[in-house]
């Protein structure tokens, strides 16, 4: 028979086993309240991820030239629209000097407009020379002010960039009778259809951008099998191809492209566009594209290669 002593060490250990109990379901309601936060933590990180992709998907397709520098200018970020006003492919641009583009005598005011911009609040003007990589030298706009990398890192300049070299060329306007109002002339490949087939993404980025600038619709794949997929869906008024692809080429795509012609009865105007120098023209011609271009060519002679194809030269 358990005696005063014992009875009461065993209600002891009783109730310090209760506690524990109790302990534990605290701690297991606070562990699932650990994890439905964690879960809203997730859910929330993963919205803000898609957010941020959101917008930075419209900064690289904007259809104005936008560009984020340190105060001297090396290029942190910089959108497709700006890629093809430089004649530059964007993944050759980050980390190079935006100085490199501009005349040489304007080196000077360049650098001084950026250091000041990151004193100020309002937005700066600069009026430059812009030399793009074997393009047509043009005027520009730079509208500067201070901000962040799109990774949030404050110390940046946000950068607009604008071609002004039309406006600045116009000639003094005459007065003109009220009844007689200007005609717009339209941009003569609006609407064109473009399919653009090569298995670099950025070249794919750079030329669409350049494309889209004259209203040109574009539709970019990577692959011959992705193209002739694209050509059953529609007809493009013009193909562009590049000639060296891992599997099928371009030499490939010709080919299929000619027999779907003879199926179908079309006639597509075909372009090969290719990064080698040492690309033999000839053979491409004599493979069946209609024109040959190097992708180091200024956009203004792409533009009139893709006009003279679709016959609005």
């Amino acid at each position: 028979m358990l005696n005063a002593q014992a009875i009461e060490a065993l209600r002891v250990i009783a109730a310090s086993i209760k506690n524990l109990e109790l302990f534990k379901a605290e701690i297991q309601a606070d562990l699932a309240q650990v994890k439905l936060l964690e879960e809203e933590l997730l859910q929330q990180n993963e919205t803000i991820i898609a957010e941020r992709q959101v917008y930075h998907d419209l900064f690289k397709f904007a259809p104005h030239a936008y560009l984020i520098t340190n105060y001297d200018g090396i290029i942190i970020e910089l959108n497709y629209t700006a890629a093809a006003l430089l004649n530059v492919l964007p993944s050759l641009l980050i980390g190079k000097s935006l100085i490199n583009f501009v005349s040489q005598d304007e080196h000077s005011l360049f650098l001084t407009k950026l250091k000041q911009s990151l004193n100020v609040k309002s937005v700066q003007e600069l009026e430059v020379t812009i030399c793009p990589r074997g393009g047509q030298v043009f005027d520009a706009l730079l509208l500067v002010k201070p901000g962040r990398e799109t990774s949030g890192a404050l110390g940046a300049l946000q950068i607009s960039l604008h071609d002004i070299t039309k406006y600045k060329r116009l000639p003094v306007p005459q007065e003109m009778p009220s009844s007689i109002a200007p005609v717009a002339r339209p941009n003569g490949l609006d609407g064109l259809r473009v399919l653009f087939v090569d298995d670099e993404a950025d070249t794919r980025e750079l030329i669409a951008a350049v494309l889209m600038q004259h209203g040109v619709e574009v539709t970019t794949v990577a692959t011959v099998t992705e193209a002739l997929a694209e050509l059953e869906r529609s007809r493009p008024d013009v193909i562009i191809s590049d000639i060296r692809m891992p599997d099928e080429d371009g030499y490939a795509l010709i080919r299929k492209i000619k027999a779907l012609e003879a199926e179908k009865g079309w006639q597509i105007p075909t372009a090969a566009l290719t990064a080698y120098l040492g690309e033999d023209r000839a053979k491409a011609l004599n493979a069946g594209f209609q024109s040959h271009l190097h992708k180091l060519a200024a956009p203004t002679e792409l533009i009139a290669m893709v006009a003279q194809l679709a016959g609005r030269g």
